[in-house]
């Protein structure tokens, strides 16, 4: 049984993923998209535009606020990917959620749905929102994990990061990583588990 297999066993069912609550005033969901390369698992994110008013240059998953038309924030996901990346939602397969994460500044409630595609998308990127589409192997991502001390608009903090060819992801997007990571060690886990 392969890892991915086993990765779906151990995210969370995205129907009951959507129905978990979090004390923030705003939903908003994010897709995680994964690929295969070279036996290897990579990752998609997004780095935003550096004149946004909020969340600026920051390296975040293709996601956004839930539209009042969305029936569901897998819904949510899948649409805010296609509007940021031109990825189009025929072509994920949804494996499975992660832990909603609240942000602290915004109070938004996030949702992640993890989904597979293929390697050779090829990206459009929305002008309004992203400045690039960056490709990172999550093993690179999981290496450059530090705590690190960040100046975001003036103010100091001490936190958790994974810095990869100069990018650093941080804030609710590294506690996402953080998830992810954790549920591919479960998937470790019990793949050696099932070759005994």
């Amino acid at each position: 049984m392969d890892h991915l297999t086993i990765l779906n066993g151990v995210l969370l069912a995205p129907e009951l993923a959507g129905e978990l609550e979090v004390r923030c005033t705003t939903a908003a969901a994010v897709l995680v998209p994964l690929y295969i390369r070279d036996g290897r698992v990579d990752v998609v994110f997004t780095e935003r535009r550096h004149d946004l008013p909020r969340h600026a240059g920051e390296i975040s998953f293709p996601g956004g606020r839930r539209d009042p038309e969305d029936a569901t924030l897998l819904i949510t996901a899948l649409r805010e990917a296609q509007e940021e990346i031109g990825l189009n939602p025929d072509a994920v397969e949804i494996l499975g959620a992660l832990q909603p994460t609240p942000t602290i500044a915004t109070g938004y409630a996030i949702y992640p749905f993890v989904g597979l595609i293929s390697r050779d998308q090829t990206w459009t990127p929305s002008e309004r929102e992203v400045a690039a589409v960056i490709e990172l192997s999550l093993s690179d991502v999981a290496a450059g994990h530090a705590r690190r001390r960040l100046n975001r608009r003036g103010v100091a903090i001490r936190t958790d990061t994974y810095a990869v060819d100069g990018h650093v992801i941080w804030g609710a997007t590294a506690r996402i990583v953080e998830d992810l990571l954790f549920r591919f060690e479960l998937a470790d886990r019990v793949g050696e588990r099932a070759l005994r």
